[in-house]
């Protein structure tokens, strides 16, 4: 499998040494430059408005999928009802891996790997919310934290059977047979897909409690054997 980096770093604590650094993230000036590859489907400041994409003002502080008048991906919207909401450490892992916080989303950039390139782009981003010097930037604000997610653990092989095993308490939610029922399906999921979005709520990136509660009680061979049944489910 291809191994990526799916997890944030977070940037509270990162500050640009040049006249252009802004509100404690990066150089919102190097920002502006870096929001040319947002350009094709979003807007930011005076006169924004949707397009492909929502446009961006007031994104700090938003819940996710809540923008008046945008038509979400029902992924984003259960995203936003489950809890997640912009801030500088959820914004930055967005960015960095779209489908490592929402698995479906319909947002088709491939992602922005550089860590200082991503804190320039969020200072530049903040510009246009309100009241910026009172966002919080994540918790806690002092330190930056790795949340990567260690290669080897993409690398896993799991174990299909004993998958089978452990999905008891999946489907007591979760339809083996793929309908939705209101519940987002999981069968037929890359395997790559379901072990980084089990990992985002283990590590309670991604926001939903019974999944943090359930996420947070396997290991990574669990849920690497999980992946493997779900994905070739008959």
């Amino acid at each position: 499998m291809r191994p990526f980096r799916p997890y944030p770093l977070v940037l509270a604590a990162i500050l640009a040494a040049s006249s252009g650094a802004a509100e404690g993230l990066g150089d919102a000036e190097k920002g502006a430059a870096l929001f040319e590859q947002c350009k094709g489907c979003h807007m930011v400041g005076d006169g924004a408005r949707d397009r492909i994409g929502p446009h961006l003002n007031g994104i700090f502080g938003r819940r996710a999928g809540t923008q008046d008048g945008f038509a979400y991906s029902a992924s984003m919207t259960r995203a936003g009802m489950d809890g997640l909401v912009w801030t500088a450490e959820t914004l930055d892992a967005y960015i960095e891996n779209p489908r490592a916080l929402v698995s479906k989303t319909r947002m088709s950039y491939r992602g922005m790997k550089d860590a200082q390139d991503r804190a320039d782009l969020l200072a530049y981003l903040r510009r246009h919310s309100d009241s910026p010097a009172d966002i919080p930037e994540a918790e806690p604000t002092a330190r930056p934290t790795d949340h990567d997610l260690d290669p080897a653990i993409l690398a896993l092989e799991g174990d299909a059977e004993y998958g089978e095993y452990l999905a008891t308490e999946c489907l007591t939610c979760h339809r083996a047979d793929g309908s939705a029922m209101g519940i987002p399906s999981i069968t037929h999921w890359p395997a790559e897909d379901f072990v980084v979005a089990m990992h985002a709520y283990k590590s309670k990136l991604r926001p939903h409690p019974v999944m943090q509660m359930m996420a947070g009680r396997l290991s990574a061979e669990e849920i690497a054997a999980l992946a493997a049944y779900f994905g070739n489910i008959d």
